[in-house]
């Protein structure tokens, strides 16, 4: 485990929020999909050359870098006169999970903690997704940052998740591959927040000076135990 906070003491964690992807999902697809497959279909579509197709995204990456338009498959698809959800329907083959990253779920669920998964994705990405990779039958809860307005990185997100979902943020754990995200919740006051390294599964380590940084979520699983039976009933 990088980075100078400690490993989570899980005795004292009721909650765990995760990505999805970077965190559980490997971000190659993603990176894919903007950086060759979508350009190919725009260009295939205006009739134009592929760097002719990055030209013309630049700009809407610049504008809303930071906002809910940059995950917004409707802005984008209005945009581009390109129909983003059957474009990733049609590669949602390509998507998979991070090594390790169900194996965690499986013990967070064995530990009896409540799990949620807290992503940017638009809904419907979310839903081709899920439709591959059974990806929502695994937590308590779900989350996009649509329901919201906002995104996580914007610290108006938490709050709304924190009245939505209840938990303590003291007691909270998160992890993210994104590290304005992080700031985001760390900012809010989550206790033990974790960045993931190692979005892409063959892709290289990423630097988080600012955070205690996993390889793999399943390092945090270390001293993950079932809660006592007192915390698991209630009163």
């Amino acid at each position: 485990m990088q980075g100078s906070a400690h490993p989570p003491d899980w005795p004292a964690i009721d909650t765990v929020l995760l990505d999805m992807d970077g965190t559980l999902l490997d971000l190659g697809y993603d990176m894919l999909f903007w950086d060759e497959l979508l350009p190919r279909r725009l260009a295939e579509s205006r009739g134009v050359s592929i760097d002719e197709a990055h030209r013309l995204m630049r700009p809407i990456f610049d504008s809303t870098a930071g906002t809910l338009d940059w995950y917004c498959i409707d802005y984008w698809s209005r945009a581009l006169a390109v129909d983003i959800a059957a474009l990733k329907r049609a590669t949602r083959h390509r998507t998979e999970w991070l090594p390790e990253a169900r194996s965690f779920l499986a013990q967070l669920r064995s530990s009896g903690r409540r799990i949620a998964l807290v992503t940017n994705a638009h809904p419907e990405i979310l839903a081709i997704k899920d439709a591959h990779l059974g990806i929502c039958r695994r937590f308590d809860a779900v989350y996009s940052s649509h329901q919201f307005g906002v995104p996580k990185e914007d610290a108006a997100f938490w709050p709304q998740l924190a009245a939505r979902e209840g938990y303590d943020p003291a007691r909270t754990l998160f992890a993210d591959d994104n590290r304005a995200v992080l700031e985001a919740a760390r900012g809010h006051g989550i206790r033990w927040v974790y960045a993931v390294r190692r979005p892409v599964q063959r892709g290289p380590l990423r630097a988080v000076d600012d955070f205690p940084g996993v390889e793999s979520v399943l390092e945090l699983a270390k001293g993950l135990a079932a809660r006592p039976q007192a915390q698991l009933t209630g009163p």
